[in-house]
């Protein structure tokens, strides 16, 4: 019940929900800005094919909309259940509870989006985000509803129902910085971090049209797990060849969306 009245404060009683909005934000503007200093491909336009799709559709329209659902069925939840008595966590620093969940979260995504890429059926919820064919801050938000209604719900769950309320909007503020973060078309050179830290640079391969980097790259915050589990791919002197899934795939969110329910001998 607690992270529901936390939720429903005001922004003036509730500074952090002010700190967040205003660190994505910022961290939007940044990285729109090393993208036109520091690009990795240049000429790379900023209103490119799909933007105002994927910003007003997917990024502002779905997210709302998905997230009254995945948060009225928490609400639900949270309501007829007695998990909120369980406060292992919740006594934890709110800093711990956020490395906790920063990680057993990103190794969960870490096999799901590596499932996604060898199941038929999880593939259909995750081709679209595929689909772009530039990579830059805005495309990591083009994921189909079902991918997000999936994942967000098992993501935030466990935090709702067991930790700080806190913990939600710290965690929902570092995905969105750090999903824009590694589809940035920005130039970066994370040196030894790339073992452990994932960065624009692996990320972009895992969206490269190479047969090599083929179903590699599955990492989001942490690059750690493809180096453990045999699916990092790095080339330190290549450039990837292009990105996307050709210009057959449909170009409107509506399409997008249906494209996942075609029948499978369409293929």
């Amino acid at each position: 019940m607690e992270f529901w009245e936390f939720l429903r404060t005001t922004y003036s009683a509730n500074p952090l929900q002010w700190i967040t909005t205003s660190v994505t934000i910022g961290a939007a503007f940044l990285l729109i800005g090393l993208e036109r200093v520091i690009p990795y491909t240049k000429g790379q336009r900023f209103l490119r094919e799909g933007f105002f799709g994927d910003f007003f559709l997917y990024t502002i329209a779905q997210s709302y909309v998905l997230g009254l659902l995945i948060f009225g069925l928490l609400e639900f939840v949270d309501t007829h259940t007695a998990f909120h008595r369980i406060t292992l966590i919740r006594e934890l620093p709110v800093w711990v509870q956020v490395l906790v969940f920063l990680i057993t979260h990103d190794f969960y995504i870490y096999w799901f989006h590596r499932l996604q890429h060898n199941s038929r059926v999880l593939w259909r919820t995750h081709e679209a985000h595929h689909s772009t064919l530039d990579v830059d801050w805005l495309s990591g938000s083009r994921s189909h509803s079902l991918e997000i209604l999936i994942n967000q719900t098992i993501e935030f769950a466990p935090i709702i129902l067991l930790a700080s309320p806190e913990v939600a909007l710290i965690k929902g503020c570092i995905d969105a910085v750090w999903g824009m973060y590694i589809h940035s078309n920005v130039d970066v050179r994370s040196g030894v971090l790339q073992y452990v830290i994932n960065g624009p640079e692996m990320h972009r391969w895992h969206h490269a049209v190479d047969d090599e980097a083929h179903n590699k790259n599955f990492g989001t915050k942490f690059a750690v797990w493809d180096w453990l589990f045999g699916t990092a791919y790095f080339p330190r002197t290549a450039k990837p060849r292009g990105f996307g899934l050709g210009d057959d795939f449909p170009k409107g969110y509506v399409q997008q969306h249906a494209h996942a329910f075609r029948r499978f001998d369409d293929e």
